[in-house]
Order: C-alpha cells, then sequence, then structure tokens
C-alpha cells in the first residue's frame, strides 16, 4: 500500500510564508524603494520586474539575491516625471501584484492573464501575431487588410529592428465586437496577412522568418516579452540582429550597447556586464532575454549614472552550470538586440481622438504619403478613445523635415489631437571600461567585488 501525499503539502511553506512587499517613500529623498522578499521560485524576478515596468516605473538602482531558497530585491524607482510613487492606486496595485495577494509563486489555480496593452483591459478579443521582413508602408498595408475585414483594432504593438518587424495587435469582429473565433474566418484573415508580409519581394523564403501569422482567442503571454521572443527567434535564424548598422545598433548614435561575459571563479557565476545608455525598461528587456535562454540570475547590481545604465547580472544555466565560450558569445548577441530593438529615433507622434473602423488605416496611410516610415507602434482604446503613439522616421534615413512634421499636422490633426515630440539627441560616447574615466570609477556596488573581499 502506497503512503499517502498530500497535493497541497507543496503549497504549505507558500501559505506560511507568502510574499512580501514593502513601499518605502521615506528613506530616499530622490525616489521610492520598493522593498520584495519571498520564497524562490524560477522566473521570480522577471515578474517582479515585469510589474513595474507595466506602471512606467523607471528603475534607477537595483540590487538582487535569490541564493538560499530565498528571493529578497530591492528596487529604487520613479515615475515617468522623474518622480516618487505617491499615487494611491499605483502602490496599492503594486501591493496587490507583488505581495501576499498575488500569485507571485504560482500557488493559486488562476494565475492573472498579465499585461494585455498598458495597464487597460480590452476586452473579449483575439491576439493575432506577426513578424516578418520590414518595410515602408508595411504597417499602413496590415491595418488595411484588417479593415477590409472587418476586424476593429482594440489595440497593437509593433517593434521594428533593422530589417525586421513584429506586432501583436488584438481585433474584434465589428458587427458582434466578440473575438474571431471562427476557423474559416481567421483562416482567410492569416492568408491575407501572410500575403502582405510576403511583399518583400518574395524574400524570407516563403512562411519560414519572412511571413509569420498565429493567433490566440483570449490574453496571450506578456506582450513585450512576447514581442522579444518572436524578434529572439531572428537572432538565431540571421546570426547578427545584435551588430550595428551604419546608423548604429543603439538607434542611430553609432554606439553599441557594451555587453560582456565573464567567469566568477569565487563563486561559479558567469558574470554579465552591461553599459549603454540608460532608458525606460532596460532592466525588463535584460532579465526577459536571460529567462527565456533558460538562464538564472542568482545575484544582480543595477546602478544610473548620468546617462548610462550599468547592469551586473551573476547568472547560470538551469542546470547549475556556467556558460560555455559559444553560450556567452550568443547571449552577448542577442542582449545587444534586445537592448537596441527598442531603442527609437525620428520623432515620436501622439494621436488622440474617437475611435473608429478603419482610423489606424487611415493614419498610417497618411504617415506613409508623407514619406514617414514607424518603427514602434503603441495603440490602445479606452472608453472609446484612440490613444495611439507613433515612432517615425524618414524612410529615406535622412533627418525629417519640418515641412513634412506641419504637413502631417494639418491633415491629421483636423480629426485627432496630435502632439509631435523630437526624440532626445543621443548623449555623448560613453568611456571605454578602464579608461580610467570617472564613470568607471563610480561608487556602483558590486557583487564580484564582494565575493573577492569574502574570498580573502
Amino acid at each position: 500500500m502506497l503512503p499517502y501525499f498530500d497535493p497541497e503539502y507543496e503549497n504549505f511553506n507558500q501559505r506560511i510564508n507568502p510574499p512580501r512587499v514593502c513601499i518605502d517613500n521615506d528613506t530616499c529623498s530622490d525616489c521610492t524603494l520598493v522593498k520584495v522578499d519571498s520564497m524562490n521560485k524560477n522566473g521570480i524576478l522577471l515578474e517582479v520586474v515585469q510589474v513595474l515596468s507595466d506602471l512606467d516605473l523607471h528603475i534607477s538602482k537595483a540590487y538582487i539575491t535569490s541564493d538560499g531558497g530565498w528571493f529578497m530585491d530591492v528596487f529604487h524607482v520613479v515615475d515617468k516625471q522623474g518622480q516618487k510613487v505617491t499615487d494611491e492606486k499605483t502602490i496599492k496595485y503594486i501591493e496587490k501584484a507583488l505581495g501576499p495577494e498575488s500569485n507571485l509563486l504560482g500557488a493559486k489555480a488562476n494565475s492573472s492573464p498579465g499585461r494585455s496593452v498598458g495597464m487597460h483591459s480590452i476586452g473579449d478579443h483575439t491576439a493575432i501575431e506577426l513578424k516578418g521582413h520590414d518595410r515602408t508602408g508595411l504597417l499602413s498595408e496590415i491595418f488595411a487588410v484588417l479593415a477590409d475585414l472587418q476586424c476593429n483594432v482594440l489595440a497593437a504593438e509593433v517593434w521594428t529592428h533593422r530589417t525586421r518587424v513584429a506586432c501583436v495587435v488584438y481585433v474584434n469582429d465589428v458587427a458582434t465586437g466578440q473575438a474571431i473565433d471562427d476557423p474559416r474566418r481567421l483562416s482567410q484573415i492569416e492568408e491575407r496577412l501572410r500575403q502582405v508580409l510576403r511583399g518583400y519581394g518574395g524574400g524570407g523564403g516563403g512562411d519560414g522568418s519572412g511571413a509569420h501569422a498565429n493567433f490566440a482567442v483570449g490574453s496571450p503571454s506578456h506582450v513585450d516579452r512576447r514581442l522579444h521572443q518572436l524578434m529572439h527567434a531572428d537572432v538565431d535564424v540571421e546570426g547578427g540582429d545584435g551588430a550595428p548598422t551604419a546608423a548604429g545598433a543603439g538607434g542611430g548614435d553609432g554606439e553599441r550597447p557594451a555587453v560582456t561575459v565573464e567567469y566568477c571563479e569565487e563563486k561559479a557565476y558567469s558574470v554579465v556586464n552591461v553599459k549603454c545608455k540608460d532608458r525606460s525598461k532596460l532592466l525588463f528587456d535584460i532579465v526577459c532575454t536571460l529567462t527565456d535562454m533558460q538562464y538564472v540570475v542568482f545575484h544582480a547590481a543595477v546602478s544610473s549614472e548620468g546617462n548610462y545604465g550599468i547592469q551586473e547580472l551573476f547568472i547560470r544555466r538551469k542546470d547549475g552550470k556556467t556558460l560555455l565560450k559559444d553560450e556567452a558569445e550568443r547571449v552577448i548577441r542577442c542582449l545587444e538586440a534586445a537592448i537596441a530593438r527598442r531603442v527609437c529615433e525620428g520623432f515620436t507622434l501622439e494621436l488622440c481622438g474617437r475611435d473608429r473602423v478603419g482610423l489606424l488605416s487611415d493614419v498610417t496611410r497618411v504617415l506613409r504619403e508623407h514619406g514617414l516610415t514607424v518603427t514602434r507602434a503603441d495603440v490602445t482604446t479606452v472608453g472609446g478613445q484612440a490613444m495611439n503613439v507613433f515612432y517615425v522616421r524618414d524612410a529615406s534615413g535622412q533627418p525629417v523635415d519640418m515641412k513634412t512634421i506641419e504637413g502631417l499636422r494639418g491633415q491629421v490633426g483636423q480629426t485627432l489631437m496630435l502632439n509631435v515630440k523630437s526624440v532626445p539627441a543621443p548623449a555623448p560616447k560613453a568611456p571605454e571600461p578602464g579608461s580610467g574615466s570617472s564613470l568607471a570609477r563610480t561608487s556602483f556596488f558590486s557583487f564580484g567585488s564582494l565575493f573577492a573581499k569574502l574570498r580573502a
């Protein structure tokens, strides 16, 4: 007779030691501290960073450790205005998402569906994933096809990097307002979209990396993570997605992210060092890439110095081993690509107005007619109002003529509120590591130096 095993035994520790989160606005004068401690589990760091990133909180510093089966993090964060987090709704959201009531340890049957688009619920929908070769006017053609097929676009996120594009589009049926689940209609939509993606002169080898369409009823995985996954596959296929172009992989400033992988003999870790221009969601992009590559971050120290972000991450493979040489080279290539693909150049167009079927098709057609190509897009519909952000540049690679912007304002601004922002110019080039500069000799905390002291 086999002994009885209580299926709830695994969750016992999780019930008596639930995750805890503390929002501290007293310790630091210029930022809010978010302190999280919990039992450790695979992927927990990504989930925590994901929550903070979805709230558009900038992580200026972080200290992360997860040895001994326990996970302890401290994040220094500010909001989009660079101020402390004082909004009560935001604080309560963090406490609910990361505290005892959360599903951080996966103990509850129904996990949260994750981010659909921003922090907004977009209702019943079908998610369409697309990737392929990028070209001028592609986004306009995609939205035109969806409008022609009576698909209402509720939200969308689009990323481009070098010659590739990936997007997740959320649609429902124009007539019913419900998700589209009819197999014949989905097949028709898929074929039309594949035809658009194959329009790159027949390139891409047919349906391989050149054209991809996938459908999911309901909420897919976290959208930013899914976009990273779609574009990460192209790094392996093309073997050089992270390399800089003539304009630079860092978004047009000719500066490549500095990524190295070393071996920490003291504690048998592979140490990933990253130095690049600091920006929002940088830590998320790095942790997301490492997690999806099946690496575990055991310790990390994150700092912002001036315009630059410095990150030191101690990682191992899931089997507990350190990285081999070829693995280290692949990690460097993939992290360079993950950092670069969210960087944009040119102008940001923020449009707001009453949503309608075909709106995105009309807006993107106007952008194409003015010789602008979309490098990134964030489309959201809230309460019948469309709130769209397009990152655009001149299709020829030249600086955008202000006459073009004024012409665009005159045409689009008649029906939508339009705000145009120029992407800030790149900061001065970062000093080379070891050059003796002040950046290389900051008070940045390093787990590597700590291990060396403990060994001595």
